[in-house]
């Protein structure tokens, strides 16, 4: 399980590596959203990223080419899993009633939520 937290910064660039797959600096700032970091910011975020693990890189040249060593549903879940457990006890049902409330979920909504998730459940048995 990944235990590193990435920096608002890191996460943006991680999102862009995510969608990517591999890609090089100016690969990374086509896709970030204006204002655009510059080159050595997001050169530097990448070394930083490389340093904790989530990123590598091979050099194509004098390019290098970035991946991710991380997955997106692996960060997610590690993530979550500490949202669950630092703030709602590892209570689901506890985390799931505050983003109602905080949403203002209808009794509708939750209840297409409780299908939705039945049914993924189910699908992940059958595998």
């Amino acid at each position: 399980m990944v235990t590193a937290q990435l920096t608002k910064a890191e996460e943006q660039i991680m999102q862009v590596l995510w969608d990517l797959g591999e890609g090089t600096v100016q690969d990374i700032r086509d896709k970030l959203p204006q204002p655009v970091p510059a080159r050595t910011t997001v050169a530097t975020v990448l070394t930083i990223l490389e340093n904790k693990g989530f990123a590598a890189h091979s050099s194509q040249g004098r390019i290098n080419v970035y991946r991710p060593l991380i997955s997106k549903e692996g960060y997610s879940k590690s993530q979550l899993s500490g949202l669950l457990k630092n703030y709602f006890n590892n209570s689901f049902a506890a985390m799931a009633s505050f983003f109602a409330r905080e949403n203002n979920y209808t009794i509708e909504e939750l209840d297409l939520l409780i299908r939705d998730t039945k049914e993924e459940l189910n699908k992940d048995k059958k595998k």
